[in-house]
């Protein structure tokens, strides 16, 4: 895994190969950041990632300047990466919190600008996330949620989907 753009560009990063993750890949994260990095000043945004897993989109988002970033991922080995990768790379602003996602949801008061999940495909409530983050009043007023999630499921119906994308097997939807 490496970071694609920003101040800490090229940098590669080794995860464990251990932990129960599927990183999103080099080519889905360079089309997502194509369409949300005009969109943010990221040093000013507060940024929510959910189902964290190595932190791959985390570091990104910081490596593009962004210092209030919150990931969020329930494998206690996930968090500990993180942790030390947050400061191998010497990172301010960056949080690790080891929650269930959905509790994290649930009893989270705080609101964000732009929140990512990337949940395991295989999650049986993937599909009642959008939902979950705009019924808890996590995402500000002119915020975006994306949501990472395999091509058998589609939001095209949902009333907050604003966009769809799609990498190879990786599908992003984008809701306001």
């Amino acid at each position: 895994m490496r970071i694609i753009s920003g101040t800490l560009k090229s940098r590669r990063i080794s995860a464990p190969k251990n932990l129960p993750v599927r990183p999103t890949t080099d080519r889905a994260k360079e089309g997502l950041f194509n369409i949300i990095q005009h969109q943010f000043d990221f040093s000013e945004t507060a940024i929510l990632d959910l189902f964290a897993g190595t932190g791959n989109i985390s570091f990104e988002f910081a490596s593009r300047g962004c210092e209030n970033l919150t990931c969020v991922d329930s494998n206690f080995h996930c968090i500990k990466f993180i942790q030390k990768t947050i400061t191998d790379l010497n990172l301010n602003g960056i949080k690790a919190v080891k929650a269930n996602a959905f509790s994290f949801i649930k009893n989270n008061s705080k609101s964000y600008d732009l929140i990512f999940a990337d949940p395991p495909y295989q999650l049986k409530e993937i599909e009642t996330l959008p939902d979950l983050i705009f019924e808890n009043n996590l995402l500000s007023d002119n915020g975006f949620f994306i949501l990472e999630h395999p091509p058998q499921i589609s939001f095209s119906e949902h009333p907050r989907l604003a966009d769809h994308r799609v990498y190879g097997l990786v599908n992003f939807s984008f809701f306001r």
